[in-house]
């Protein structure tokens, strides 16, 4: 599967059309690929590719791999097309999601494999106190900042994924959400306060 090929005639493109409008073609889209419409999901892919594999690439920064987690992705897509709820969000949300989730998921076991490496490593040589406690006092500050972010509410956690882990502006972040630039950076900055107020900053 190629993540930048040329669009194919028939899918729906962002450039010239309302927001509104391009949202409800992906949304049809999506709901005709969740009966094995596979025209549909070549048309969903093709109007959608170039943005999941620009998340992707954002989020886990190697090409190769990123092609390989935007393959996961719509290959999920096609077997779960059938879970879209338009009621809870827009078509290009629930994808880019899946994206997001698939590229954390992918950078998550290259850190875990890192760090079994690194561990093998630190077994087999002799560590200073001062090393093992920086080790310490980073692995507890990572487990501070999940914690946190538990306490967010889901648009929040989903907006600070997209502008901090993905690496969107706040502009990018409202498109992908299909939200109002200002909307978006209301959510960014109450989730920053909450996760801020959450780990317990400047008390």
């Amino acid at each position: 599967m190629d993540p930048i090929r040329p669009e194919r005639a028939g899918a729906p493109s962002e450039e010239g059309a309302p927001a509104a409008g391009v949202a409800a073609q992906l949304a049809d889209l999506l709901r005709r690929s969740s009966r094995g419409d596979q025209v549909a999901f070549a048309a969903l892919y093709d109007a959608t590719s170039r943005r999941a594999y620009g998340l992707a690439v954002r989020v886990v920064r190697d090409p190769a791999q990123a092609e390989e987690v935007t393959q996961e992705a719509y290959l999920e897509v096609w077997r779960t097309a059938s879970r879209f709820d338009a009621a809870r969000g827009s078509a290009l949300s629930w994808l880019l999601t899946i994206v997001h989730r698939k590229a954390v998921d992918r950078v998550r076991s290259a850190e875990a494999a890192t760090r079994r490496d690194q561990a093998y490593e630190q077994r087999n040589q002799p560590v200073s106190h001062d090393a093992t406690a920086e080790a310490a006092e980073a692995s507890l500050e990572a487990r501070r900042v999940r914690g946190a972010l538990a306490h967010l509410t889901d648009v929040q956690r989903e907006a600070l994924e997209l502008a901090y882990f993905g690496g969107y502006t706040h502009t990018e972040v409202a498109t992908m959400l299909d939200l109002p630039v200002g909307t978006a950076k209301t959510r960014i900055r109450d989730g920053l306060i909450r996760l801020r107020d959450a780990m317990g900053v400047g008390r």
